[in-house]
């Protein structure tokens, strides 16, 4: 049976594709380009997590779609979308 932690809360990050820099596989958006749920810049993404949500123009992504580490979330051809899409990544965390 698997343990489960009786906490778990979620953190909000946001910003644009426009924030974004490279292109094709290599496409990513720093950290410090979110804006975090009390609407200051983020300094950094959560080292630990349950697990996260991708959400692109609202619209939760699939799993594949992307990989994040502390410093920025890669979204492989992320840089065709329009600048002004929004972005929110949202980690679960226990």
């Amino acid at each position: 049976m698997a343990i489960i932690k009786p906490f778990l809360a979620s953190l909000r990050f946001e910003s644009t594709i426009g924030a974004g820099t490279g292109t094709g596989a290599t496409f990513s958006i720093a950290a410090t380009a979110f804006t975090n749920d009390a609407g200051t810049a983020a300094t950094a993404f959560p080292s630990t997590f349950a697990y996260y949500n991708l959400y692109i123009n609202g619209i939760l992504q699939q799993g594949i779609t992307s990989s994040v580490t502390t410093t920025a979330i890669t979204i492989p051809d992320g840089d065709a979308e329009n600048a002004g899409v929004p972005v929110t990544v949202e980690f679960v965390v226990n």
